[in-house]
């Protein structure tokens, strides 16, 4: 499929997009994700609500596309019909999205095979196993629905849609809504290798943790964009990573943040400062960013003048990272389906 994808973005963009669509349900069949993820799925892709009535008499389900459930409605004229399942997406009086067929088609393959393979659907229940608000017994009882032991370290991963998968995780899978949009979350054993891009891997925890390892795999897949493969670990950032889960993301920058977001408009900054709060030295930094030590001096000047703090001292260094990686998170475009011109899908 990677060969393929890269072949396709070369000869044709168009077709390349309509191939994202169809691994992006290929992996949500493999992990046997159940109706209502596999609608969220199709809303997201499509960037417009998205139904499905199951029989004449059935009430409609309708999926927004960052994954919210809505009050039932009636079919799109032109909704598409088969197998006796009635699939559509509201567009309104807007033209139909390049993918929109492909989405349909792929859309209603997914549920037939869910509603004809003669086994169960998989429970829905990821969500509950992530919130930390739920009665721990409930907690508990969909961790063991969904064969997680206790005593077991697991971790959570997260990556978009779209995200493009080596290997396959082996372990629950589902469409959670996100304040950033929805996901595709997996739980694996803490010791599994798996790869995708972009992806998020959370911290290892026991079950009744699994809403924290899900945060942190959020923060994670956050900053995979500024990974070089795409994929980011949150145990990488040691204790920083719980701060940046469980601290809210107000629309307020604070002071630190916003000279950051300052600092971000000068071409070498970012990297600079990224190198100074991962270097020892200051010439580890200068050779990080392959510039000459009295130059990497004028940038560091610069980057203090700009925190009111230097960068090196004490605890400047850990607010300087602090600030860096609450930026990175904030403005991360992760969820973002790649530009048509690169072969990814279009979106609203």
């Amino acid at each position: 499929m990677q060969e393929l994808l890269g072949r396709l973005r070369a000869l044709d963009p168009t077709a390349s997009q309509s191939l994202r669509v169809i691994a992006c349900f290929d992996e949500l069949m493999a992990g046997r994700v159940g109706t209502e993820g596999l609608l969220s799925a199709a809303a997201a892709l499509a960037g417009r609500i998205v139904g499905l009535r199951r029989t004449p008499n059935a009430v409609a389900v309708r999926f927004d596309p960052k994954g919210n459930r809505l009050p039932p409605g009636l079919p799109s004229a032109d909704a598409l019909k088969t197998g006796g399942l009635v699939i559509w997406i509201e567009r309104g009086a807007e033209m139909p999205g390049a993918n929109d067929a492909i989405i349909l088609e792929r859309l209603a393959l997914a549920l037939q095979l869910n509603y004809d393979d003669g086994r169960p659907p998989a429970p829905r229940d990821l969500a509950t196993l992530f919130d930390d608000t739920a009665e721990l017994t409930a907690r508990r009882d969909a961790a063991t629905r969904r064969g997680l032991a206790a005593g077991a370290r697991l971790r959570v991963l997260a990556a978009p849609l779209f995200a493009l998968w080596q290997t396959h995780p082996a372990g629950p899978e589902d469409v959670i809504a996100t304040d950033f949009g929805p996901v595709h979350a997996a739980i694996v054993p803490a010791d599994s290798e798996v790869a995708a891009s972009p992806l998020g891997i959370g911290i290892a925890v026991e079950r009744d943790d699994l809403g924290l390892s899900f945060r942190t795999a959020l923060v994670a897949l956050r900053l995979a964009d500024s990974s070089p493969d795409g994929i980011s670990r949150a145990e990488d950032l040691g204790g920083l990573v719980e701060t940046l889960a469980e601290r809210p993301m107000t629309p307020r920058m604070d002071a630190d943040e916003a000279a950051v977001s300052r600092l971000a408009s000068l071409p070498w900054a970012l990297s600079t400062l990224d190198a100074i709060v991962r270097a020892t030295s200051v010439r580890d930094a200068a050779r990080t960013v392959g510039v000459h030590h009295s130059t990497m001096t004028a940038r560091i000047d610069t980057i203090t003048e700009e925190f009111g703090f230097s960068p090196l001292d004490g605890w400047g260094r850990m607010r300087a990272a602090m600030a860096l990686l609450r930026w990175r998170v904030r403005t991360s475009r992760v969820f973002e389906l790649p530009a048509p011109a690169s072969g990814a899908l279009p979106v609203s």
